[in-house]
């Protein structure tokens, strides 16, 4: 049996489920996105190892990998999916075919061209994609969103329709700056609803704790000064050789190395996700299905 048939007889068999038993729902999945303002401050990287951690705790992670211009996850996890979002969207394929299995039982779905199409899709096609693509929430407890970097509308659409967003940066002040930029767009960006989602900033490639906290301390007051937001800090990773040896061997690090300083910074960051998985505006907008909805509404598609 191969990898495909088999996620599809899981989506069949939950979609049973559900039929013979009505007063049973199916639970929905959290959904976490990650964003940049610039690229190459480890924002997939991060998404991979995320995922991974929350598998050792007993969930079940799946990536939609949001960023069609680089495949940065089907590259880091050394896996070509078959199919792709478009294929779901416009070639009739099911779920269960888009859906590729990675290393330590990650899965993750690729967006590829689909996600600049999502703008041209009619009501008929909006309402198939948004019911196909809510069979995750039976295949998943968290969905993490890796999007592409900057501000283009197809980034702040995915961003503005998350309960949480983990905002990754690096101390360098470009970095800083470009997140701001982002931040700036999200506050302007048709839609958005601060008081529903939960922006979180992690501190990638650090030298020390202090940095990663220095580097929020100076974001938090800017953001809240000029543009009225409140923003979390969900901690740092230090810079680590081992994070670059794990990328040479296509094996995130917390799986390649997990006595790496980096892999025990990613435990303490699971930990502080953990405290704040019950938070209400989180629970508000969980479930897959909620989120394309809220994504496609973004796009004036109903």
């Amino acid at each position: 049996m191969d990898q495909a048939e088999r996620l599809r007889q899981i989506v069949q068999k939950q979609n049973n489920n559900s039929q013979s038993e009505p007063t049973m729902h199916t639970p929905h999945a959290r959904i976490i996105t990650v964003t940049s303002g610039k690229g190459g401050v480890g924002k997939s990287s991060f998404s991979i190892n995320l995922a991974l951690m929350f598998r050792k705790m007993g969930k079940r992670a799946i990536i939609f990998d949001a960023d069609f211009g680089l495949a940065n996850i089907e590259v880091m996890f050394g896996v070509i999916p078959k199919y792709t979002l478009a294929d779901l969207m416009f070639k009739g394929k099911e779920l269960g075919e888009i859906v590729t299995e990675g290393p330590d039982g990650v899965m993750f779905v690729s967006g590829g061209s689909g996600i600049a199409r999502l703008v041209n899709l009619d009501k008929e096609q909006v309402k198939r994609l948004v019911g196909k693509l809510s069979e995750l929430d039976s295949l998943a407890d968290v969905v993490i969103v890796d999007t592409g970097a900057g501000i283009s509308s197809s980034v702040l659409e995915f961003v503005a329709a998350s309960p949480e967003v983990v905002l990754v940066a690096t101390p360098e002040p470009t970095s800083i700056t470009d997140s701001y930029a982002l931040l700036k767009a999200l506050r302007m960006f048709p839609g958005f609803e601060q008081d529903k989602t939960k922006i979180m900033l992690l501190g990638n490639k650090t030298n020390s704790p202090k940095d990663g906290v220095n580097m929020y301390e100076k974001l938090s007051t800017v953001v809240e000064r000029f543009l009225q937001m409140k923003i979390e800090y969900v901690g740092s990773v230090p810079t680590d050789d081992n994070v670059v040896k794990a990328i040479m061997k296509q094996s995130p690090v917390t799986t390649a190395y997990p006595a790496a300083a980096a892999s025990k910074a990613y435990k303490h960051i699971m930990e502080n996700l953990t405290e704040g998985s019950d938070n209400a505006m989180a629970k508000e907008k969980r479930g897959i299905g909620n989120f394309f909805n809220n994504v496609l509404k973004h796009n004036n598609r109903f």
